[in-house]
């Protein structure tokens, strides 16, 4: 029984409605200034201060959209917003959210939905291909069995950030083990595990490291603002010294200030001999590497544990939409696999089963790869490359404008879309 005062024919209707205003919005968003210019607290001087009791029409609510929430947006879509970089969406991309929304399930393990599953599998290796990952990535081999490594939609890189340094604590917690310490007191060397990063790496890092408990060494990057080997083996060896153990480092392709790309095969280096987990945030950048020209400057992360960026910045993919992939997921869902009854496994077969759930912080999870799906064909690889391609120019454009000008400093080179 539905309670509420839209039946599907009500639904057939009023959805239409909504998919045109959702157009006139697009069709007219140059137009409107990008900031919102309401105070702190405008909403709650004009809005009930409790729930009504009984139903509302759709008239008013989409008054109410106009009247009281537009005017509080801040247009991230708008051709003249240029605050952070992109989020952005595409027509693709809101279809396939409409799909996702008309299944509302929630994928936690693959009999929830196999197709939900097998889907995120499938677009991640196409993705994961489109950007030139190693095959040691991908969650099918050319032969068709299973991989050991894979890729996975999680919400954000911080989440990202946080599930791959869970699964660097798992690595070097096993290697003490192996080492012959008993479980306890390899658990209680917790407390001397270090995470490296660069004062340009995103604040994700530093967050994941506060939730996981772990301590951290913040590297200081030179006048070309990236890590590098040497400055990583330095803080190493002082950490060493001082009876500390490495256990995580992030390189960064694309820092958030100016993006700049760190030394990731010096970072590989260290990592390999150090035992450390290798992780690479991508973030903003990682998208440009659909296009070749591209792949050069990210030598280096064939050889990382864990790499990710953000198809909802750069890729044409409605937030949420952040692509990470693992080399080898063993001690992902060694970390985070928890059976319950509730859990119900898979009958007769182990292989292509994967249950996301262990590879996440949330147990329940959005179909997301359905929009993803979208994007990667209603564009295509050509479409996407294009996509990237052009908002490059208009940046070099700029910059070169900037430059003929004589009254701007250029503070980084401008590689990507930043200047």
């Amino acid at each position: 029984t539905d309670y509420s005062t839209m039946d599907v024919n009500e639904f057939r209707r009023r959805g239409k409605e909504v998919v045109d205003a959702i157009a006139d919005y697009y069709e007219n968003l140059d137009n409107v200034p990008p900031l919102s210019a309401v105070s702190p607290g405008y909403l709650y001087k004009i809005m009930p201060n409790e729930a009504p009791e009984d139903p509302e029409s759709f008239e008013d609510i989409q008054a109410d959209i106009k009247a009281k929430i537009m005017p509080g947006m801040t247009h991230w879509q708008s051709g003249n917003f240029f605050a952070w970089f992109p989020s952005n969406s595409s027509f693709p991309a809101i279809l396939g959210d409409m799909y996702s929304s008309m299944f509302n399930i929630v994928g936690f393990n693959w009999i929830c939905s196999p197709a939900a599953t097998e889907l995120e599998t499938v677009v991640m290796d196409w993705l994961g291909k489109l950007v030139g990952l190693d095959k040691r990535y991908m969650g099918i081999k050319d032969d068709g069995t299973e991989g050991t490594g894979g890729g996975v939609i999680q919400g954000t890189a911080s989440e990202a950030h946080i599930v791959v340094m869970i699964a660097g604590r798992e690595k070097a917690l096993e290697r003490l083990k192996a080492q012959g310490l008993s479980e306890d007191d390899a658990d209680k060397m917790r407390y001397k595990f270090v995470a490296y990063f660069s004062d340009q790496t995103h604040s994700a890092g530093q967050k994941a490291a506060n939730i996981i408990g772990c301590k951290t060494h913040t590297v200081s990057t030179g006048d070309d603002l990236r890590l590098t080997k040497q400055a990583l083996q330095a803080a190493i060896a002082a950490d060493k010294a001082a009876g500390l153990i490495p256990f995580f480092v992030c390189g960064t392709f694309g820092t958030t200030n100016t993006t700049a790309i760190d030394d990731l095969p010096g970072i590989a280096d260290v990592a390999e001999s150090e035992h450390m987990w290798n992780h690479v945030d991508a973030a903003y950048a990682g998208a440009a590497l659909v296009c070749p020209e591209f792949r050069p400057l990210a030598a280096g992360i064939e050889r990382a544990d864990s790499f990710n960026f953000n198809a909802h910045k750069w890729m044409l993919t409605n937030f949420d939409c952040s692509a990470l992939w693992v080399a080898d997921s063993t001690h992902l869902v060694n970390a985070l696999s928890i059976h319950r009854e509730y859990f119900p496994p898979a009958e007769d077969s182990t292989s292509f089963v994967k249950n996301y759930r262990d590879w996440q912080l949330p147990l329940g999870r959005r179909f997301r790869a359905l929009k993803l799906w979208f994007v990667l064909r209603m564009y295509g690889a050509s479409g996407i490359r294009a996509h990237i391609r052009e908002h490059v120019r208009q940046a070099k454009w700029l910059e070169e404008k900037l430059l003929a000008d004589g009254r701007f400093e250029i503070l980084a080179p401008t590689v990507f879309g930043l200047v």
